[in-house]
């Protein structure tokens, strides 16, 4: 262990081959294992137990009880060598569990600049990325992937294997089965498509234009046509390019799991 860590409590119980960076601050009653690497300036609260393979950015905070890089809850799981890789600027709260990978992929990844509330889980091999939000008691099973800037409320359950596209907004109690495409707002039961995420798009910065273009795409493979395939032929054929309108093609068109309803007017 580095000498130039500051600030470890005297009932910390740090391992010695554990990789600590400049100013980082370790609360009473914290457990650290071998193998473990965190970055400068990084503050572990009270009751904190990180574990061996966890990789931890600069500028994070850990708050009390949380669980980090536990190894897996998959019984395939046989001690192989795996990682859990936390970014810079990432913000756990309280009682978090967070999962190092299996050998599917070798890794569990939280992206810079995440907050992940109190009680959230993460399993293994999961793939969040840069600015997302994980609101309190949500749940990822394993093989989960996030893109940037999301926004999962509370309650929410993810099924293993759903990838969830950029600035998309789940929200609370969603249970969700399908992946969901770029920019949309979900909710309801089962998960439905209720609109784009227009407040969201436009606090990115996204001008009207570029929000209307998605609307119209979105207008078409879930209100006017109801039907995926014909949408994107539609959407393909008839709608101007763009690289927005271009990512929800190609997201749609990967899809594995299918993606969410659409909009269901039922009362």
């Amino acid at each position: 262990m580095e000498e130039n860590v500051t600030n470890i409590y005297q009932h910390a119980a740090v391992h010695p081959d554990a990789r600590i960076g400049k100013n980082v601050k370790i609360g009473p009653w914290v457990t650290i294992e071998s193998d473990v690497v965190i970055g400068d300036n990084t503050t572990i609260s009270a009751n904190v137990c990180i574990m061996s393979g966890t990789r931890i950015g600069k500028n994070c905070q850990i708050f009390p009880g949380a669980i980090v890089g536990a190894i897996p809850q998959d019984l395939k799981f046989d001690g192989e060598e795996t990682t859990l890789e936390i970014g810079d600027n990432v913000i756990i709260r309280e009682y978090c569990t967070l999962n190092r990978g299996t050998r599917a992929n070798y890794k569990t990844v939280i992206g810079n600049n995440c907050l992940l509330m109190a009680y959230v889980h993460v399993a293994h091999d999961c793939v969040i990325g840069e600015h997302c939000i994980l609101a309190n008691n949500a749940t990822l099973a394993g093989h989960v992937e996030i893109e940037e800037h999301v926004i999962v409320g509370g309650m929410t359950a993810v099924h293993q294997f759903v990838q969830i596209g950029a600035h998309a907004m789940i929200g609370g109690g969603t249970l969700l089965n399908k992946d969901v495409p770029p920019y949309v707002r979900i909710s309801r039961y089962p998960a439905s498509y209720i609109g784009v995420n227009t407040v969201g798009l436009r606090r990115k910065g996204y001008s009207s234009d570029e929000i209307r273009d998605i609307q119209d795409v979105y207008h078409q493979l879930f209100v006017e046509h109801r039907n995926i395939s014909k949408g994107l032929k539609f959407i393909k054929e008839t709608m101007e390019d763009s690289g927005k309108c271009q990512r929800i093609f190609d997201f749609v068109r990967a899809s594995k799991n299918g993606i969410i309803k659409g909009l269901n007017r039922r009362k």
